[in-house]
């Protein structure tokens, strides 16, 4: 009979349906780009992060003398024996300019240890090698963004760039080209985005004319298991070598403890959207109790019949009850597949693969049948006690 009930009034049970289907489409479309996107960024970060440390300079407790050397770097590479690779990070902001147009740059000072401690894929060419970056040649990595951006083609390698701050540029020639790490945040206005470009480190002093001293050192360790020991170490190493013990001159900070960081950061955001669009259930809930009263008040009549041929007060509030369950259930399921195809959907166009666990579909449905039940009682209660006289009398 709740079906019966239902098939008849197609367009306005959808109509009640609407809002259910809208906030639980809403809700699993958002768990399950949020989780697919901490899915995604743990991925890039364990590509690098696994076994990898950084050493940071401490600016406030640093003197010139305390900054770290390339000497130290050669003494920490072959002296401590689980460390597999160290690269410098200097980074500066400058331009790039092509023959086609000219672009913000991020200048990126390292190391040919670079290419095997962040697992970059090489597209075209090579990656500088050791003596261009010992002797700071003007050889240059690009990614794929930054050359199609600047060439219109990723077939750039032989090319030669300008490169430096707005004041003085210098001429390098691009040896290789790289697969952006930008990823999923390359979406977007490209304009608007700076290309990134390596450069071996000591030619960083030869574009902007100054020393520049080296605050932050990556150290990737042979295996995750020593990467602990391999900060350590490196930091006992510095601070023998400079003298400064006791001071708190440098930081050790592990890749992998930031990424739970950021996954508290990007697992409260998505709770907080995903709250907000919860909002639209109980919208539903209240259109699904709009629409219940509405029955109840045109099937007054049939209620009063069905009452004085014996029909107990219990048939008639569960009668009611599981019309305003099999509605908000249906919304569910329905918002459901919805939500899954918004979600690849959307997850196609920024590269994400969402991620839905099945306790959160199993959730999703049972809350939206709550939302029935909790919204449907007191139309089904208020159907139940009707006095059989006077709704017999109602026209």
């Amino acid at each position: 009979m709740a079906f019966d009930s239902i098939l008849s009034n197609k367009l306005r049970s959808f109509l009640t349906m609407l809002g259910i289907i809208i906030g639980v489409s809403s809700v699993i479309m958002i768990v399950s780009l949020g989780q697919g996107g901490q899915n995604r960024i743990t991925a890039e970060f364990e590509k690098i992060g696994a076994a990898t440390v950084s050493v940071k300079v401490n600016a406030q407790n640093a003197n010139i003398s305390d900054y770290i050397t390339y000497s130290d770097m050669e003494q920490i590479k072959a002296k401590i024996p689980y460390v597999k690779y160290i690269t410098p990070q200097l980074q500066k902001q400058g331009i790039a300019n092509s023959s086609r147009k000219t672009k913000t740059a991020i200048i990126i000072g390292t190391s040919d240890d670079l290419a095997g401690l962040s697992n970059l894929e090489m597209l075209a060419g090579r990656f500088f090698n050791t003596i261009e970056y010992l002797e700071g040649r003007p050889a240059v990595v690009i990614d794929d963004i930054a050359a199609k951006d600047l060439f219109g083609t990723d077939d750039v390698v032989g090319k030669t760039l300008d490169i430096g701050p707005k004041t003085s540029t210098k001429k390098v020639t691009i040896v290789g080209v790289t697969k952006s790490q930008l990823g999923m945040f390359s979406m977007g206005n490209q304009e608007n985005i700076p290309v990134f470009i390596y450069v071996p480190a000591p030619f960083v002093e030869v574009l902007y004319s100054s020393s520049t001293p080296i605050d932050n050192i990556m150290i990737m360790a042979t295996s995750k298991d020593y990467t602990e020991s391999a900060g350590n170490a490196a930091l006992n190493m510095l601070q023998n070598r400079h003298g400064n013990r006791g001071r708190e001159v440098y930081k050790v900070d592990n890749i992998l403890k930031q990424l739970d960081q950021i996954n508290n950061v990007l697992g409260i955001f998505t709770a907080f959207i995903g709250a907000v669009a919860a909002i639209a259930l109980l919208v539903g809930g209240i259109g699904v109790m709009n629409i219940m009263l509405v029955s109840v008040t045109e099937r007054t009549r049939e209620i009063g019949i069905r009452k004085a041929v014996g029909a107990r007060t219990g048939t008639i509030l569960f009668q009611f009850l599981t019309e305003s369950v099999i509605i908000s259930s249906l919304g569910g399921i329905f918002g459901l597949i919805l939500g899954l195809a918004g979600g690849y959907g959307i997850g196609s166009l920024v590269s994400i693969v969402p991620s839905v666990k099945p306790e959160v579909i199993v959730l999703a449905v049972l809350f939206s049948s709550a939302v029935g039940i909790f919204f449907g009682i007191y139309p089904a209660r208020k159907a139940a006690r009707l006095d059989p006289i006077e709704a017999l009398r109602y026209e």
